[in-house]
């Protein structure tokens, strides 16, 4: 049985649930603001990882890949050029500053700039609790109002309660699994890419198999079929090839600061049609270089004879058997219907992520929780769930809230300006609550 730990006796203004990049972010923005402000104005911030140390999709850590987003959108500089957590100022603490832009490149290595976000991290690390799952969010009345939340989280055998008067949820993206096969030793999601081929270092596979269309999807096609130099590695997707992503100046406009206001205020019918005109800034898109590079590859090995890349394009998967000796997918030619078996060792979905409802992390606090006609959650421009009347405490988002915000919801390219409105309403409801309407 948990012993149960109740600290109710300190009231936190905000405790953060998740310490990824977005958190992470936030708690950079509460610390610079806390070094200025007086004693009386200061916001006092937990945060809360169930993580046992800090990582951002650390199987995707492939040794040659880099970013989608340029340096400066990192966790501070949009908000504040000045701030010494700014990819900048880590690459001098490094002592590669000069290297770095003699480069001449607005997109680090991804390894990099994990590395990055750990130095910030390490440089917050009195602001967060690792191995501390939550498990629920309790709201808690006063005369009438809830006023705040009480917290839980499992941190090792003890149930630890804190209590908040505002929490922050940001617990990123969940992988996305189709139903064709279910994850085991030989089906894999690519979020666990590289810790699984390095346990297959050295054994000699004969096919494996990527699931995808988009970036991740081509970068895993490149590491595989560089890892295991004999195998044959077979792309899997329903497009009839690579879709570059559109990274042109005015298509990237729509990560500007500005392109969420216009975005919130949009009818729905606007924010549908944005979604579908710029899904390929980022989803079910490759770097042309990438796509290039893959095509070269195809071509020199059918020049020398010795075809190990294939791409299975207009086509998908249709079901996957797996034994001891190894697994058979079936794949279908879609315009023909023609069925083909391929036997494999390794199976890899790279199908992307898909942010999570937070209803059933938030439990009895859901409940407070106003909905759309589509069941989506309402937020405010200010990031926070649209809440009933008599609830004072808030909810904020940092992700999931793609249908109100716009793209950027879930992107790294938002959230430094993000945050320091997130740290802006903190403060002000601190003095006055506002109202919880809010656009759908």
């Amino acid at each position: 049985m948990n012993h149960v730990s109740r600290d109710t006796e300190t009231i936190y203004d905000l405790l953060g649930i998740g310490f990824g990049p977005s958190n992470l972010a936030l708690a950079i923005a509460i610390e610079e603001y806390n070094t200025h402000a007086g004693n009386q104005d200061r916001v006092h911030a937990r945060f809360l990882e169930k993580q046992d140390t800090f990582g951002w999709h650390r199987g995707m850590l492939i040794d040659d890949a880099t970013m989608q987003v340029s340096f400066p959108k990192d966790l501070v500089t949009m908000r504040d050029p000045t701030s010494d957590y700014s990819f900048l100022n880590y690459l001098k603490e490094q002592g590669r500053l000069v290297d770095f832009l003699n480069q001449k490149t607005l997109f680090p290595l991804r390894i990099e700039f994990h590395d990055y976000f750990e130095w910030a991290a390490g440089r917050m690390a009195h602001a967060v609790d690792y191995s501390a799952e939550v498990t629920a969010v309790t709201p808690v009345t006063v005369d009438g109002e809830v006023r705040y939340f009480d917290v839980t989280s499992r941190e090792g055998s003890t149930l630890q309660v804190r209590r908040t008067r505002d929490i922050c949820v940001a617990t990123g993206m969940q992988h996305h699994v189709p139903a064709e096969a279910p994850l085991s030793e030989r089906v894999l999601h690519n979020r666990d890419l590289v810790p699984r081929v390095a346990e297959l270092a050295g054994q000699q596979l004969h096919r494996v198999i990527v699931i995808g269309a988009g970036q991740s999807a081509a970068e895993t096609v490149g590491y595989l079929h560089r890892s295991f130099p004999e195998a044959e590695v077979c792309a899997v997707f329903a497009k009839y090839g690579y879709t570059p992503a559109d990274d042109s100046p005015f298509a990237n406009r729509i990560f500007d600061p500005e392109a969420v206001d216009a975005y919130y205020q949009a009818p729905r019918q606007v924010k549908d049609s944005l979604l579908g005109y710029h899904r390929s800034t980022n989803y079910s898109a490759v770097d042309l270089e990438l796509i290039e590079s893959l095509y070269r590859t195809q071509y020199q090995e059918r020049v020398q004879g010795k075809e190990r890349l294939r791409m299975l394009n207009v086509s998908r998967l249709r079901s996957v058997e797996s034994d001891a000796d190894g697994l058979r997918a079936t794949v279908e030619f879609l315009p023909t219907g023609e069925l083909q078996v391929l036997e494999a060792d390794l199976l890899v979905y790279a199908t992307g992520y898909r942010p999570p409802d937070p209803g059933p992390l938030l439990g009895a606090a859901d409940a407070l929780c106003q909905r759309d006609e589509q069941g989506a959650l309402r937020v405010t421009r200010d990031h926070r769930i649209a809440v009933a009347d008599h609830v004072t405490a808030g909810i904020y988002l940092q992700g999931a809230t793609e249908h109100t915000h716009g793209i950027t919801s879930t992107l790294l390219s938002h959230t430094a300006v993000r945050v320091g409105e997130i740290l802006d309403s903190v403060r002000s409801r601190r003095r006055r609550p506002q109202p919880s309407a809010a656009h759908g």
